[in-house]
């Protein structure tokens, strides 16, 4: 636990101007991002009696060892700067609204040349139109099925609806009347383009015009005494308003807008969103989050926004925002706005509603935030308990001096000794962080050999630990370790490809003159607080396997001189706990939450090593010896298999019949008669789960 007096600026450093500012840990990783209108009073606050701050504000200035500033010129700008920050390190004391799912959404892709209205969850994508979000996926279909039968859009995947072009028959939906059957030509591109267009357009809340649209169309048929038509049209309205009454109507004059409200207490905070579009309830969604420090509801609400416009432009951004509280500076609330009607691109109204409809409905959404709030603490009280009971009983078992918060858990993966691959994946505070994994390719040598495989995986890992430390000053040791290519996060990225884009300046570090004084002309390629993928060291270690296993990763460690990190394995067989140069294993009752949680850990690297591994061998098994040929293009390797029937039987033709196909002259058959000399043929591929042996027919061979 750092002393904040440690790291305090000198009395005179801190500017008195708007900033942003950044507290650090001992590992110079960013772990609270804040701004201010007056740098100075704003940090000086951290530095007072313990006693006084708030319980999570006391932690953070306790695991902080330094603090930097950013000088800007408006509240605008330190807004956007914070928001930028918080999305680029993650620091984990800052307010992040998260709860345990991802909201689905009725999306249109608008970017295809058909487009198609589906589910989607996760990042939006550009291009694609959202409405939403929905508490469950099932609102979306229902909603979705009553509105194809006046809407007849296309919601089939892309295999589907190239198997209906390829072979002339449209799906189900297309015979029953419920898609307009673009794949095999009923309707031009450009029709069925109108066709969704009108679908968002309804989806937005312009509702009564197309209505009452289709009313006067039913009208004429009937005076016509086209009875069969009238009637499809009535059916057609019916399914509309049934569709419209999933959604009752909350303001009268089709309001769009987006009413947030808080429910909080001394340590936590919910927040819910009621998104309304033409008077309608079309989508909410809740969050809950830690307080980190003594803020008021204003505050609560402007992290609120930011978390839910930061990467929203156009009408995703509402033309009014309806909170419970605004600051009470009228220059804070005013930069608000102004960042929203960036985001936007016109005019937004933020406000607290006063009195009428949207004051009753801004009850009712605080209702419904009081309710997550307590439903979340009456499951986090049992969660909390959980994982500290279970921390306790693994650092009891392995005789550790204080509870792993952090634990690495490391498998390897292979078939049959090919694709050799490893994973590594960090729980923290007994929940898995999963921009944390990381996973490795085997390089020090060929086939299967598990033990030596841990050994070499476990010394890369802390060969970059020691690197990180060394960089950045503290390691003092001879022991210099060197660093190591191969590993990959979860995101598949290189670990060499440290990012070094940020720009700016830092004050000097703690232990140079004691303190965070004003900013120099160092920039922060180097050492920019980024979770840097192997600067932080575990408290244990985790290794899937018994005593073969814990030996090498011990031994690995001690070769260069880690001796502050356990070590323990998880076998399989009996879920034994081994522990190195013990001749019997550590038994932890099958009930028992520590048991539990190595369980899960392990689980988790076995998923996430076996993942890889099957990657790497789908992709080995997917090339084909004829990526080789130079000149040699898709179109033509695919008439060369089209030709032959597979590599195999290409493999077997002369230079002559090669030249048969067509485009093909003898300079080309002569490259890929040579590059198929030069590849053994592959074995027969196998179903693992029926025991066939797979024909080769697709042109995709083994190396």
């Amino acid at each position: 636990m750092a002393d904040p007096s440690s790291y305090r600026p000198k009395p005179g450093q801190i500017p008195d101007s708007p900033g942003v500012y950044r507290f650090r840990d001992d590992h110079r990783r960013v772990i609270y991002v804040g701004k201010a209108k007056s740098l100075r009073p704003r940090l000086s606050s951290y530095f007072q009696d313990l006693a006084n701050l708030h319980p999570r504000t006391r932690t953070m200035v306790t695991t902080a060892a330094s603090v930097e500033w950013t000088v800007v010129s408006t509240e605008v700008e330190a807004l956007q700067l914070e928001y930028s920050w918080i999305k680029e390190y993650d620091p984990r004391f800052n307010v992040k609204y998260r709860d345990d799912k991802s909201y689905p959404y009725l999306a249109v892709t608008l970017n295809e040349e058909f487009p198609r209205v589906q589910v989607m969850r996760g990042a939006k994508k550009k291009g694609v139109r959202y409405f939403g979000p929905y508490g469950h996926a099932w609102a979306i279909r229902e909603t979705v099925d009553l509105m194809l039968r006046v809407f007849p859009v296309r919601t089939c995947s892309a295999g589907v609806f190239k198997n209906a072009e390829r072979t002339g028959r449209p799906c189900l939906l297309g015979y029953i009347g419920k898609c307009s059957a673009p794949c095999v030509g009923r309707v031009t591109p450009d029709e069925h383009r109108e066709l969704a267009e009108e679908f968002c357009d309804f989806m937005a809340g312009r509702t009564g015009a197309y209505i009452r649209r289709l009313e006067r169309r039913m009208t004429d048929a009937a005076e016509e005494m086209e009875y069969e038509r009238a009637g499809r049209l009535r059916d057609d309205i019916g399914a509309l308003r049934r569709a419209m009454e999933k959604s009752a109507v909350v303001l009268a004059d089709a309001t769009d807008a987006d009413l947030i409200a808080v429910a909080e207490d001394e340590l936590e905070a919910a927040v819910q969103i009621f998104h309304v579009r033409g008077g309608r309830v079309r989508g909410q969604r809740g969050w809950v989050t830690d307080k980190v420090e003594e803020v008021d509801t204003a505050g609560l609400v402007e992290d609120a926004l930011q978390q839910l416009y930061g990467e929203e432009s156009g009408d995703s951004v509402p033309k009014e925002v309806l909170v419970p509280a605004l600051p009470e500076d009228q220059v804070a609330t005013d930069a608000l706005a102004q960042w929203l009607s960036e985001r936007r691109g016109s005019q937004v109204s933020l406000r607290v509603p006063q009195r009428g409809d949207k004051k009753d409905l801004m009850a009712t959404v605080g209702r419904n935030a009081q309710q997550s709030l307590v439903l979340h603490k009456t499951k986090r009280a049992s969660d909390l308990t959980t994982r500290s009971r279970a921390l306790e009983e693994i650092a009891q078992a392995l005789g550790l001096d204080s509870v792993p918060l952090r634990i690495e858990c490391f498998d390897i993966s292979h078939l049959q000794g090919d694709d050799v691959v490893a994973s590594m994946v960090v729980f923290e505070d007994g929940l898995a962080r999963k921009s944390e994994y990381r996973r490795f390719q085997i390089k020090g040598f060929e086939g299967q050999d598990d033990v030596r495989s841990m050994h070499e995986v476990i010394g890369r890992r802390f060969k970059r630990y020691l690197a990180e430390k060394e960089r950045t000053g503290e390691w003092t040791e001879e022991n210099e370790g060197s660093t190591t290519s191969g590993e990959n996060g979860e995101n598949g990225q290189n670990a060499d490809d440290a990012a070094d884009d940020t720009t700016g300046q830092i004050p000097a570090a703690p232990g140079e003159n004691g303190h965070a004084g004003p900013f120099g002309p160092s920039s922060l390629k180097e050492d920019d607080g980024r979770p840097k993928r192997f600067a932080y060291p575990p408290q244990l270690v985790v290794v899937d396997g018994g005593r073969p296993q814990v030996a090498a990763a011990k031994r690995a460690m001690d070769e260069l001189g880690i001796d502050d990190v356990a070590v323990c394995g998880l076998a399989k067989r009996l879920e034994e706990v081994w522990l190195p140069d013990d001749d019997d294993p550590v038994v932890l009752p099958r009930s028992s939450e520590g048991l539990y949680l190595l369980q899960r850990v392990r689980d988790e690297a076995h998923r996430f090593a076996i993942t890889y591994q099957r990657a790497k061998r789908a992709k080995r098994i997917r090339t084909s010896p004829l990526d080789d040929v130079p000149g040699l293009g898709e179109t033509r390797k695919q008439a060369l298999i089209k030709h032959f029937g597979s590599v195999k039987k290409l493999r077997e033709a002369t230079i002559e019949q090669i030249c048969e196909v067509p485009g093909l002259g003898r300079k080309t058959a002569e490259s890929v008669a040579v590059a198929l000399a030069g590849t053994a043929p592959a074995a027969p591929a196998v179903n693992t789960a029926t025991g066939e042996i797979m024909e080769d027919d697709g042109g995709s061979t083994h190396d």
